[in-house]
């Protein structure tokens, strides 16, 4: 070093880490929040998409749907109705409505989908399909698109759809019953329930891989009868096709108030509600909603719509 010159210190560089966050923790504005304080909104469950079929007609199937429903819509629950049936038993037939619209105004954009929907007892809404679900394998991908948006707007309005598939194994029933993602068999003691029943499960197992179904038996005088029919119903399934899994759902006794309903066009549960039938299906929508504690469900509402409209 040259003679008359002084060293100058030097400040060793400081840590460029070490300066990053001493810069960060001078800018902390007051208001800044903590991570641990930042609550989320609790997820909403799935919608629940719930089938009901039937081997044969004359089971009482679509008058399970609409019992089934008002008895769920009472315990609180919020339930859509989605009437898939082309036969005769239509559900607003049955509780004496008359929907001005169906599914078919929305297909043709005259209505949106949540236009559509018509209000029944105990406060359920009702999603006519008419003739409009012929057509829903026959959209364009436009269309198809068109009306999953259209679903949207349902997924927090509802905790489940309940669908009248209708009775037999017509395309439209398969249609339903592979898009659902819970599925409900009706039948009684007649053989040819018996055998019908049998014939859409191995259907629905053989060519689309569906393996789970729960048993409802209906119109029976006691719970032994109920019993021996999905007993009798399982061992064929389990001996000719092995796979599928059968749970017993339970079963709604034979009871003349139902009748007496229908004539009034009400749901049982709302017309008798002290009625045998009626107390079967309260037990039935218990025994529903508690099975999906036992069974994890998946997907949605819109998961149902778009295996519906394959997308």
């Amino acid at each position: 070093m040259p003679r008359g010159m002084t060293a100058k210190r030097v400040k060793p560089h400081m840590d460029q880490a070490t300066g990053l966050r001493n810069m960060m923790a001078s800018q902390t504005t007051p208001h800044a929040g903590r991570c641990d304080e930042v609550q989320l909104a609790p997820a909403l469950p799935p919608v629940r998409v719930i089938s009901v079929s039937s081997g044969k007609g004359g089971v009482g199937k679509t008058n399970v749907v609409a019992n089934l429903a008002v008895a769920l819509q009472s315990r609180g629950k919020r339930i859509l109705v989605l009437d898939a049936d082309l036969g005769l038993g239509n559900i607003d037939v049955l509780l004496g409505l008359d929907p001005p619209y169906t599914i078919q105004h929305v297909l043709n954009g005259d209505k949106r989908l949540q236009e559509i929907l018509f209000p029944g007892p105990a406060g359920i809404s009702i999603l006519p399909a008419g003739s409009g679900v012929e057509e829903l394998t026959q959209l364009t991908h436009s269309q198809r698109l068109s009306l999953l948006d259209e679903v949207d707007a349902l997924e927090e309005s509802f905790d489940a759809m309940i669908i009248d598939t209708g009775a037999g194994i017509s395309a439209n029933v398969i249609y339903f019953n592979i898009a659902a993602q819970e599925k409900v068999v009706v039948a009684n003691s007649e053989p040819t329930s018996l055998t019908d029943a049998y014939a859409l499960i191995k259907v629905l197992y053989t060519r689309y891989q569906e393996k789970e179904f729960k048993v409802l038996v209906n119109g029976v005088r006691h719970e032994q009868e109920a019993e021996l029919v999905y007993r009798q119903l399982s061992t064929v399934a389990s001996r000719f096709l092995g796979g599928p899994s059968l749970d017993y759902l339970g079963w709604i006794p034979f009871d003349d108030h139902v009748p007496l309903a229908v004539c009034q066009q009400k749901a049982v549960v709302e017309a008798f509600p002290d009625a045998p039938a009626s107390q079967g299906f309260y037990r039935l929508a218990e025994a529903l909603w508690s099975s999906s504690r036992l069974t994890p469900v998946n997907g949605n509402i819109k998961f149902f719509w778009k295996r519906l409209l394959n997308l």
